[in-house]
């Protein structure tokens, strides 16, 4: 099974205000979020390719385009944006860039340079939104960070408008520190977020529920928006409090959790002492 949902008509008024039509490439997280935006905006989702059925036809269906699962049937579009796992990019760039090598092509990833795209195609760019998207929750655009790098001027021009049209907060960033921004943004999320799992489990364990944990997390995130990290970080590790931190340790039995323990608690006393 291929495909369903034929494509719109081009004398619909269905998105079609900004006048470029838009294929994505992907229908994870990122692509959801960022095609409803899109979409809502006025640009016209021509399409949404992806390797497995249930989430091709999902997000095709939600959008009211065409979906497909295989590559070889992709429509014509404006701009293709690539949304999928860094490992398969260039793989996929290589196939579309064969049917359609007069297109903009995008990727939204925070970890691929621009030069992905050298030497292949002649227009292309980056359109990178530093969010934690889900598919179930739902986010607003307009003050999410989004950020640019486009091959040349003309490219910039569609990126920009583009990004201005869902967001009020558009800058562009080279792909040096764009990576280094990925980086940040994994510790800031990612890891962070992982803490919450590991403290979850903490919490099952003493038969207690996880959103006695809330407020404090809550507070924590809210405290960064009026102090510098290291100004509002607290707790034994500041003061590395060899006491508290042994009890601790003696109620960790799994040794990567009692690592990332020590660990975090030398980071923290390290840093607050520079």
């Amino acid at each position: 099974m291929t495909r369903k949902n034929q494509p719109i008509e081009e004398d619909s008024s269905y998105g079609i205000l900004n006048g470029k039509s838009i294929f994505f490439i992907g229908a994870g997280n990122v692509a959801t979020h960022l095609s409803h935006a899109l979409l809502h905006a006025g640009y016209k989702i021509k399409g949404v390719y992806s390797r497995t059925t249930s989430s091709a036809q999902t997000l095709g269906d939600d959008l009211g385009c065409f979906w497909t699962t295989n590559i070889e049937e992709l429509l014509e579009a404006d701009i293709y944006i690539f949304s999928i796992k860094d490992s398969v990019l260039e793989e996929l760039l290589s196939k579309v860039i064969l049917l359609y090598p007069q297109a903009i092509f995008v990727h939204t990833a925070g970890s691929i340079p621009l030069s992905i795209f050298h030497g292949k195609v002649n227009k292309y760019g980056i359109f990178y939104p530093m969010q934690t998207f889900s598919k179930k929750r739902a986010v607003l655009f307009d003050n999410i960070p989004i950020f640019v790098e486009p091959s040349d001027n003309e490219v910039a021009q569609t990126l920009f408008s583009m990004a201005q049209s869902i967001s009020s907060q558009v800058n562009f960033l080279d792909s040096d520190r764009r990576l280094r921004l990925h980086l940040a943004s994994v510790l800031a999320c990612n890891f962070a977020n992982h803490c919450y799992t590991l403290a979850s489990q903490e919490m099952e364990k003493a038969g207690l529920p996880f959103e006695y944990l809330l407020p404090l997390i809550d507070e924590t995130a809210k405290k960064v928006h009026e102090l510098p990290p290291e100004e509002a970080q607290t707790g034994p590790a500041v003061r590395y409090d060899q006491n508290v931190i042994n009890k601790h340790l003696s109620l960790i039995s799994e040794t990567i959790k009692r690592d990332i323990y020590k660990l975090m608690s030398l980071s923290i006393h390290q840093n607050s002492h520079d």
